[in-house]
């Protein structure tokens, strides 16, 4: 997996209606990745975004995760002017064709996002017999 995030504009109404059309930044999440002969898991650390307003994708070889935090306000409470948004995260890899995209696990607790994407049966290592004579 090679890294392809930086902080980058994206237009906002994929995930949020209402700003649509508007073109906010995102931040970088921060990201562990471990790679063992099985495959590969990422940690992706975004604080206060809810499992609605998470989107994981694959496509063409590259692996997507977007997501956008809610900050929770009181019911009843009547906002007139608002100086912090809730942030947008977004980060983007390649992924080796060794590994099985059609296979991954996503779960999402305490705002880590936690992917496991196993590699593909022809890419794991196996013991090859040598014969004698």
């Amino acid at each position: 997996m090679s890294n392809e995030s930086e902080l980058t504009p994206r237009d906002a109404g994929t995930l949020n209606p209402r700003d649509a059309g508007v073109r906010r930044a995102a931040l970088v999440p921060a990201v562990d990745i471990v790679e063992d002969k099985s495959g590969v898991t990422v940690w992706a650390d975004l604080p206060g975004v809810p499992k609605d307003k998470l989107e994981v994708k694959v496509q063409d070889g590259n692996l997507s995760i977007e997501g956008e935090a809610v900050v929770p306000m009181p019911e009843g409470l009547n906002v007139t002017h608002l100086e912090v948004r809730a942030p947008r995260y977004a980060r983007a890899f390649s992924i080796s064709s060794d590994l099985d995209t059609s296979k991954i696990d996503a779960s999402l607790q305490d705002g880590v996002l936690t992917l496991r994407i196993p590699r593909r049966e022809a890419a794991l290592p196996r013991r090859i017999e040598v014969r004698a004579g």
